[in-house]
């Protein structure tokens, strides 16, 4: 991951989808030959997995840069995991809106929607959802729904979302994910992260299929504005401050 993302957390990723509206052709020459194409270009994505309702394609789990994608009835899914720099996560996401189309006759019409997720996991082991509301809810006017000296929080997972764009054709979505309650018991210690996710997509077909890699491109501009003007500031350092420095 790069530095500045390295320092607010403790694993970064981001993941590309592609939704389609007709299922996709599953058969298995058709998947093996576009996994051959991701082989030959990232030549650490070894590993075959033909799952229940999905077909997936991977690099060692304990590979510093993790790489996986994923075939499923209505949608073509990639990550990087802790990616050195952002263009090195980039060129999955790439590569795949370039090949998949031709491999899995996918055109403009079929497409859904696009979209880039940026995921943050930030160790904690303190009451995730105390610390959440400590960092961003605290000072607000929904802190008037809890009461600290009589209650704990409980369920503390900010979700919002908003579109844009001359036809609102692109959104973007926040959300911050806590573990508490389902992965540790009162003072038993949480190796679960809290997680925050950034989602940018855009929504409808296109024109010319060949203009897939360059939507890919327009996300990932948009999703790193939206990184550095919003999400950094406004949910990554106040949880990364409230985790390092609160004692709750």
């Amino acid at each position: 991951m790069t530095d500045s993302h390295r320092a607010l957390c403790s694993d970064f990723y981001i993941n590309f989808k592609l939704g389609v509206k007709m299922e996709l052709p599953r058969k298995r020459e058709t998947v093996l030959e576009l996994f051959e194409r991701v082989r030959r270009r990232f030549p650490a994505m070894s590993i075959f997995r033909p799952l229940k309702d999905e077909l997936a394609l991977e690099s060692p789990s304990d590979d510093p840069l993790h790489r996986w994608v994923a075939v499923k009835a209505t949608s073509l899914r990639a990550g990087v995991v802790n990616p050195p720099s952002m263009t090195e996560a980039y060129d999955l996401h790439t590569e795949l809106a370039e090949a998949a189309p031709y491999f899995l006759s996918i055109s403009g019409l079929d497409v859904e929607f696009v979209e880039l997720l940026y995921g943050f996991d930030l160790e904690c082991g303190q009451n995730h959802d105390a610390v959440i509301y400590e960092a961003l809810v605290g000072d607000s006017p929904l802190a008037g729904l809890l009461d600290r000296e009589e209650g704990t929080p409980l369920d503390c997972q900010p979700v919002m979302g908003f579109s844009f764009g001359e036809k609102n054709e692109y959104e973007a979505h926040f959300e911050v994910k806590s573990r508490s309650a389902a992965t540790a018991r009162e003072g038993e210690p949480r190796t679960e992260p809290i997680s925050v996710y950034q989602t940018v997509r855009r929504v409808g077909g296109v024109g010319d299929i060949r203009e897939l890699p360059g939507v890919v491109a327009q996300l990932a501009e948009r999703g790193e504005r939206l990184l550095e003007q919003r999400s950094v500031p406004s949910l990554l350092v106040p949880l990364r401050n409230a985790i390092a420095f609160g004692s709750l």
